[in-house]
């Protein structure tokens, strides 16, 4: 961590850029399509749902796998590392400080703890990590309760996942509005890394875009879950 660290002190300028732009695309991209695509299950027949899934999965499971790897996980990583360099060496004095600008800073760093940890667990549950190595997934995958979505089966597979046990409905709930607002307070931040909004005016409006964005999409994110909790298979 401290080789890293030392990077990061002369490389400051371009990775705080580079940390920026991959909060917003293709990490805070992906989040968005996500959410919006778990909606489809809000639609009476539920078909809708099925549906998306299956469109996403017609490109085939290697070439999903290349995109899933070089467009989501890898700047993932890449973000939650830097992330946790930032959180290491900043200096949280809220108690000192109580004003809105730091309230937001410390949200900020906290929910991005938990949004990395949530979709960790997330991602292993549904997909298991390394789904194309049977061993993997039937000694330690499937024996420690991940793997459980097939997208043949999204509907069914899907509304498994989310009712596993009464405990996992309430932390999808907190991961989905642990990373609504690291996206949308971490869009406001980018707008002033980028100079996008740099006067109090632009700020302002900057401000109650992407509070109303934020709103938006994690009412999304919940709506989809109550969707998926309150299915019952027949």
């Amino acid at each position: 961590m401290a080789d890293i660290a030392s990077v990061f002190g002369r490389q400051e300028f371009l990775i705080r850029r580079l940390h920026s732009l991959t909060g917003l695309v293709p990490v805070g991209a992906f989040l968005t399509v996500h959410l919006l695509v778990n909606m489809g299950i809000l639609d009476s027949t539920h078909q809708t749902y099925q549906d998306r899934v299956t469109l996403i999965h017609s490109m085939g499971e290697r070439t999903l796998e290349v995109v899933e790897w070089t467009g989501i996980f890898l700047p993932l990583l890449f973000h939650a590392v830097i992330g946790t360099i930032i959180v290491a060496r900043g200096k949280r004095n809220l108690g000192y400080y109580p004003h809105p600008g730091n309230l937001r800073y410390t949200l900020q760093r906290w929910t991005g703890v938990i949004a990395f940890a949530f979709i960790f667990w997330h991602v292993f549950q549904t997909r298991g990590w390394i789904n194309n190595w049977p061993w993997w997934m039937e000694n330690v995958t499937r024996k420690l309760g991940g793997g459980l979505f097939d997208a043949r089966r999204a509907v069914v597979t899907g509304v498994e996942v989310v009712q596993q046990a009464a405990w996992v409905g309430p932390v999808y709930a907190v991961g989905i509005l642990a990373s609504v607002y690291h996206f949308a307070n971490g869009l406001w931040t980018m707008g002033i890394t980028w100079g996008v909004w740099t006067g109090p005016r632009a700020q302002r409006w900057a401000t109650l875009f992407c509070a109303a964005f934020g709103l938006a999409l994690a009412g999304a994110g919940l709506a989809a879950l109550y969707g998926f909790w309150s299915y019952h298979i027949s």
